[in-house]
């Protein structure tokens, strides 16, 4: 005999990124209706329930990163007897940087009724306010917060042809620019977004030198989404501007040898070449 069939579901949700009007009628019924609501913070979800004149009926658990595994069993067990679980964050769709992905795939394992309701992204927001060519694209997430292992990511960047779009906290937004400013070059092109649908929105445009410059002033305040142009299709790095990030894989307890060999790939560029130039610095 066949399994009976679940009645439960698992719905994903993605809120507002910080203007209530552009929360779905979907939305609304989802909130007033769900018999379990798990946010990433329980007060932004009832402050947004109030904006959209919503009435929570259902249980309410906390879900966020601290207790994501931990609310895992619970949720999938609602799933299965019937209930639908909403998952929401603070601001855009689960899983994308904010809790979702593990319950996704622990539900799609046991083919549990998944499905989503579509809505802000602060993604795809920044994209296109970016004025950057972006019919190809990849998301990074957060930039790495130490300076060894951003400036490593950024020069797996410099021969990218996509639009990259990254999220960044404000008090880390300077010295991420810099960063980029150094391994990617001056002129590379980039959009920063602040506060987006809020209503301190702001996006500035221009190449990384201007941003960093304009970073470095401060404070800068808010939800920062970052998008870099594409490496221009004849933009080949030198290999000069590549032995820093060499340099700092082997203080991090690299071989030299591999080192070279990781960032030449993600450069494109020879080996060979890239191993005479960090020898040639170290002389």
């Amino acid at each position: 005999m066949s399994a009976e069939p679940v009645s439960g579901r698992l719905v994903l949700a993605a809120t507002p990124l910080g203007d209530a009007g552009d929360a779905s009628e979907r939305l609304r019924v989802a909130i007033g209706t769900a018999d379990v609501v798990a946010a990433e913070d329980t007060r932004r979800l009832r402050s947004l329930a109030a904006a959209l004149g919503v009435t929570v009926t259902g249980r309410v658990i906390s879900h966020y990163d601290a207790v994501e595994a931990s609310r895992l069993p619970g949720l999938l067990d609602d799933v299965r007897a019937g209930r639908t679980v909403l998952v929401v964050t603070d601001a855009g769709m689960p899983a994308v940087s904010d809790p979702g992905y593990r319950l996704v795939a622990a539900a799609a394992a046991e083919d549990l009724p998944v499905t989503c309701l579509p809505g802000p992204s602060a993604v795809t927001t920044a994209l296109v306010l970016s004025g950057l060519p972006c019919e190809r694209f990849c998301f990074e997430g957060f930039a790495p917060r130490r300076a060894g292992e951003r400036r490593r990511w950024l020069a797996t960047l410099v021969a990218e042809p996509r639009a990259t779009v990254f999220f960044e906290s404000p008090h880390r937004l300077a010295e991420t620019l810099a960063d980029a400013v150094s391994v990617l070059g001056p002129e590379r092109a980039a959009a920063v977004c602040r506060e987006l649908t809020k209503a301190h929105e702001e996006v500035l445009r221009g190449p990384l030198s201007e941003l960093a410059e304009w970073a470095a002033v401060g404070p800068v305040r808010g939800e920062i989404t970052v998008v870099l142009a594409g490496a221009a299709p004849s933009a080949a790095p030198s290999v000069e501007s590549l032995v820093d990030a060499v340099e700092e894989r082997v203080a991090d307890g690299e071989r030299l040898k591999d080192a070279v060999a990781a960032v030449a790939q993600a450069a494109g560029v020879p080996k060979r070449e890239l191993y005479a130039a960090a020898l040639a610095a170290r002389s």
